[in-house]
């Protein structure tokens, strides 16, 4: 537990030192907020109330979306692990006397931490300071909401491990990432809210992990009955579920990798 708490350490401070960055990200973040709010605005001035939704909580959406695209990392930055893979870096890593897989996952959650505190929260009290966002009341439900994030947190994470690590097997993710760039932002409730979806389709949507990232927290923090179980409860057992299983397919997937690998070049 040393090492990983050194590494978590280390992935906080290496973030940490983007200051410039991080406001940019804000800044970035709180604009594309006020226009997507701005469109939806527009779309239930004309009919109120969507599939459950209604302006109020697709505003709020939004602005938790935002507040959550950097922490879980659903339109990148890709691990380092890719390029290490292609070069043959991977081979020093292979050396060290930790998982490949818990190395990596410490390091990320030192990211992610750093991005709740310096740019989630930010980004949610410029949404609340322009707009009246239906934010939890009780600390109960906060703390609901805090367990949502971390577990979206691990699962991009996994995924993200899972598309770098294709890299033993093909060399170059760049061709994976072009795909999951497109999928991955409208499956999970990113550009349009599910809801605003035809139920079938939501209902799809919702079961695959990308909406765990994004859909699932935001309708944990609206107090959502759409939610599996129509509670909390069960959207923090969906997230959990796949946090598992793509920790463990992951797992899996690296140990097959490992057992032989040719790095390039020698």
């Amino acid at each position: 537990m040393r090492v990983y708490s050194a590494v978590y350490i280390a992935g906080l401070r290496r973030y940490s030192t983007y200051r410039a960055a991080t406001l940019a990200g804000i800044l970035t973040n709180s604009v594309f907020g006020c226009i997507n709010a701005a469109v939806l605005l527009a779309l239930f001035s004309v009919r109120p109330l969507i599939n459950g939704y209604d302006a109020a909580d697709a505003v709020t959406q939004v602005f938790v979306c935002q507040a959550l695209v950097a922490t879980v990392a659903i339109l990148g930055p890709p691990l380092d692990l890719g390029e290490r893979i292609r070069s043959g870096a991977v081979g020093t890593d292979l050396l060290r006397p930790v998982p490949l897989l818990g190395w990596w996952l410490a390091e990320d959650m030192g990211r992610a931490t750093f991005s709740i505190v310096f740019r989630d929260v930010p980004t949610l009290l410029i949404g609340t300071v322009l707009f009246d966002l239906l934010l939890p009341g009780t600390a109960g439900h906060w703390a609901a909401v805090l367990a949502s994030v971390a577990l979206a947190a691990v699962i991009g994470f996994a995924l993200r491990y899972l598309y770098e690590l294709a890299g033993f097997w093909i060399l170059d993710t760049r061709g994976i990432w072009a795909v999951v760039g497109l999928v991955g932002p409208v499956a999970a409730g990113v550009l349009l809210p599910l809801p605003l979806f035809p139920p079938g389709v939501a209902d799809v949507l919702r079961a695959l992990p990308w909406a765990s990232m994004i859909q699932i927290p935001a309708e944990i923090t609206l107090g959502k009955e759409s939610l599996p179980g129509g509670s909390a409860a069960g959207g923090l057992a969906l997230q959990a579920g796949w946090a598992a299983a793509l920790l463990l397919l992951g797992a899996r997937l690296t140990s097959a990798a490992t057992r032989k690998v040719v790095v390039q070049g020698g």
